[in-house]
């Protein structure tokens, strides 16, 4: 059984999955400002409520970001926590592709990257851009992304869903990497990836054509 944690966001997932990928159980919620303090219990009640147990486990997944600093770190935590207790390798994946693989409909996601700027994944592209505000709205305007619901709210963004079911996707892409390296990542060297722009470089002036 895969263990997968997803907390970039303010709405974090968490998934169990067959070693194959395919989703066991999924929970997902959003958590305010808790910075994803709520995973480990969470995932304890979805175990405890699938008769199953942390023994059971043979790997952990992980998103890596970027997003939320707080909620990031307390994620990664649990997963090389939990990797190194029970002796099964851990898998990093990337958040916003994890939120689109999840969500077959939405055109891009969007994670928060300060209080004026998020992360901007378009579907398609390799990497995700720092945009402003304007930007996001003005790039995003009449298509269907992924958000959280606190960032969809401040942003105004319409026709935002939540990854809630991020998690299970997160799993997914483990359970591919697993069975070509089933070592997975190493387990010291496997940090989140935040991306954030250089102190005193703000968001381009710039709006990057939509791929």
């Amino acid at each position: 059984m895969i263990i997968a944690l997803e907390s970039a966001s303010s709405d974090p997932s968490i998934a169990l999955a067959a070693p194959d990928g395919v989703a066991i159980a999924v929970d997902g919620w959003s958590s305010g400002a808790r910075g994803g303090s709520d995973l480990l219990p969470r995932l304890l009640e979805l175990l405890a409520n699938e008769g199953r147990g942390l023994d059971g486990a043979s790997a952990m997944a992980v998103g890596i970001g970027p997003g939320s600093f707080t909620g990031l770190r307390v994620a990664m935590s649990l997963a090389k926590g939990l990797a190194m207790a029970l002796a099964i390798p851990v898998v990093g994946v990337p958040s916003l592709e994890a939120w689109l693989d999840a969500e077959p409909a939405a055109s891009a996601a969007v994670a928060r990257a300060g209080a004026r700027e998020a992360f901007l994944l378009a579907r398609g592209a390799t990497e995700p851009l720092i945009s402003s505000r304007a930007e996001v709205a003005t790039i995003l305007e009449g298509k269907r992304i992924v958000a959280p619901t606190e960032l969809a709210a401040s942003f105004r963004l319409a026709d935002t869903i939540p990854p809630h079911r991020a998690a299970a996707a997160v799993a997914s892409a483990a359970a591919s990497r697993l069975a070509v390296d089933p070592a997975g990542d190493d387990l010291e060297r496997l940090e989140p990836a935040y991306l954030r722009a250089p102190r005193g470089i703000g968001p381009s002036a710039e709006v990057a054509p939509w791929p």
